[in-house]
C-alpha cells in the first residue's frame, strides 16, 4: 500500500486578490479531513470514499495519517495564532490582504468579533474613495480591484460563519434531546416528521466521534457511531 502522507505546506503570504475571482467560501466540517488539510486525495482516480475505506481496512495507516493531521493542524494553528491581530480597521484591512487564501476561513472564524459594523463601514469608506477619485493612477486601481474581491469573500465568509454558528446550536440541542430520550426511535421518528434531522446534526455527531477516538473512549466512539448511523438511516429512509 502506497504511503499517505501531507504535503508540507507553504508559509502564509499575500493573497492574489486580483487573480481570484470570489466564490462562496466553505465552512469546514469537522470528519476525515479537518480544515481541508489534504486537499483533494492524492491521485485523481482515487476518490475520497475510496482514500476513506483504505484508511479504514489499514490500522497502521490511519494511525500515521491521523498523526500527520494532528502534527500539520498543530503547526498551522501555531502559525496562524503567532500572527498579531492589528488594533486598527486600516491595519485589519492589510492583515486580510496579506492573509494566505486558505487559512481566510479560519481567520474569519478566529477573530469575527473585529469584523463588525465598523469595520465594514470603514472597508466600504475607502472602496467609495477609490472608486469616485478624480483621477486615479495603476496602482490605486489594482487595490480597488483587490478591496472589491477581499469585501466579497469577507462578507459572504462571515454571512457562512454566522450560519454556521446558528445550526452548530440548533443541532446540539438536537443531539441532548436524542440522548436523554428514553425512547429514541420513537424521538427519531418526531424529528423526522418535524425536518429536525439534517447534516448539521451528522455534523456535530462526527465531531463527537472524532474526539471521542481521539482520546481513546472507545464506548462513547461506539454510542455516537449507533446514534449516527440511526440518525442517517432516518435521514435516508
Amino acid at each position: 500500500m502506497a504511503a499517505l502522507s501531507i504535503g508540507s505546506a507553504n508559509a502564509i503570504g499575500r493573497t492574489k486578490w486580483t487573480r481570484i475571482a470570489p466564490s462562496r467560501p466553505r465552512v469546514s466540517c469537522i470528519g476525515w479531513d479537518p480544515e481541508g488539510i489534504l486537499g483533494s486525495p492524492q491521485g485523481g482516480h482515487i476518490s475520497r470514499m475510496e482514500f476513506r475505506k483504505r484508511l479504514e481496512k489499514d490500522a497502521d495507516a490511519r494511525e500515521a495519517f491521523e498523526r500527520q493531521v494532528r502534527e500539520e493542524k498543530q503547526r498551522r494553528r501555531a502559525q496562524r495564532e503567532s500572527r498579531v491581530v492589528p488594533d486598527t480597521n486600516e491595519e485589519l484591512i492589510e492583515y486580510f490582504l496579506d492573509t494566505e487564501a486558505r487559512e481566510l476561513e479560519c481567520e474569519i472564524a478566529r477573530i469575527r468579533p473585529r469584523l463588525n459594523k465598523e469595520f465594514l463601514a470603514h472597508l466600504q469608506f475607502e472602496l467609495g474613495q477609490l472608486r469616485f477619485a478624480v483621477s486615479r493612477t495603476k496602482d490605486m486601481v489594482d487595490r480597488l480591484i483587490e478591496l472589491e474581491a477581499m469585501q466579497k469573500v469577507l462578507e459572504e465568509g462571515i454571512e457562512a460563519y454566522d450560519k454556521m454558528q446558528t445550526e452548530l446550536i440548533v443541532a446540539k440541542e438536537r443531539l441532548a434531546k436524542i440522548l436523554q430520550a428514553q425512547d429514541k426511535k420513537a424521538t427519531l421518528l418526531e424529528m423526522l416528521e418535524r425536518n429536525e434531522l439534517d447534516r448539521s446534526l451528522l455534523t456535530l455527531l462526527d465531531e463527537n466521534i472524532a474526539n471521542a477516538h481521539k482520546y481513546n473512549q472507545k464506548q462513547a466512539a461506539e454510542y455516537m457511531e449507533k446514534i449516527r448511523s440511526a440518525v442517517l438511516k432516518y435521514m435516508t429512509a
